[in-house]
């Protein structure tokens, strides 16, 4: 465990940056390239990530960090300062924030932690808002090139995600700043306070994107998470007004679920993380099952 999991242009910059660090943990997810490791440099604890060529999520992250997105919630202590950062090396460095994720632990599906969540991203989505330009149509090209390069889905499932993309027209809703991966797994929950970490995939989608994940992970296993966290946020841009959208959301909801859903079995069959492709079938079941009914 140390400095020599990066590159040496990436350990001649933290070098250069915090002579003398000391690496005190890795915290790397150890599925894609992104090394994350927390560092100790005089009296501070601080964040290095690193990441590869084929890699895009740090610069999604200093994207976040560098338009000014992150700092209202850096004013208030829920997202660390960025301190150094070299695009082009692809390294940077943020402070360390205290906390325990939430993922898996009983923080996880606490109502309360929701509610927090849920006032957190309302703030992060009300920064900015952009018209759609063939953005959601995109996202629907993106999940049909899954399709076409993956052997994670059998042929006849195929068949049938390709019909629902194509009976689910995009709707290019106006975008809002998002973070992209919006679950406990980024959440850091400090006795009554909730931090938020890695902004590897932000960019501006329409607001409800950031709920899908939950939606298919802790909002099924306890729904007063969800409704605790729509009480924190406020509206729920999911529903229409119409009664059959309050019941199962609108044909865009649906359609953004089934695209999270092909990305998710696919990507995860593709990095070889067997429990996580097994959500993304489920989903898959789940909304094809919704769209066939």
């Amino acid at each position: 465990m140390g400095l020599d999991r990066l590159s040496l242009v990436q350990r001649s910059l933290v070098d250069e940056w915090m002579p003398g660090a000391e690496v005190v943990a890795d915290l790397s997810w150890n599925q894609v390239e992104t090394v994350v490791l927390r560092v100790r440099h005089g009296e501070r604890d601080l964040i290095v990530k690193a990441s590869g060529d084929a890699d895009h999520h740090l610069g999604r992250e200093l994207d976040a960090h560098e338009g000014g997105f992150v700092a209202p919630w850096q004013h208030g202590g829920d997202a660390a300062r960025l301190r150094h950062a070299d695009r082009a090396a692809r390294v940077l460095v943020l402070d360390w924030l205290p906390g325990v994720l939430a993922y898996r632990t009983p923080a996880g599906v606490d109502p309360e932690v929701h509610r927090r969540a849920g006032e957190l991203l309302r703030r992060f989505h009300d920064q900015a808002c952009r018209p759609s330009d063939g953005t959601d149509a995109a996202a629907t090209r993106r999940a049909l090139l899954w399709l076409d390069t993956t052997d994670a889905i059998e042929p006849d499932m195929q068949v049938r995600l390709r019909h629902a993309l194509a009976a689910l027209p995009p709707a290019e809703d106006d975008l809002v700043p998002t973070h992209g991966d919006w679950q406990p797994r980024n959440w850091l929950v400090d006795g009554g306070v909730v931090r938020v970490i890695d902004f590897g995939r932000f960019a501006f989608r329409p607001a409800a994107t950031d709920f899908v994940r939950l939606a298919a992970q802790e909002w099924r296993e306890s729904p007063a998470c969800e409704t605790a966290f729509f009480e924190g946020y406020g509206d729920d841009p999911r529903f229409g007004s119409g009664a059959s959208d309050r019941a199962s959301g609108t044909p865009h909801w649906l359609l953004l679920r089934l695209r999270e859903a092909i990305g998710t079995a696919c990507w995860a069959h593709q990095v070889g993380d067997a429990a996580f492709e097994a959500q993304g079938h489920r989903m898959i079941a789940d909304a094809l099952a919704e769209f066939e009914r």
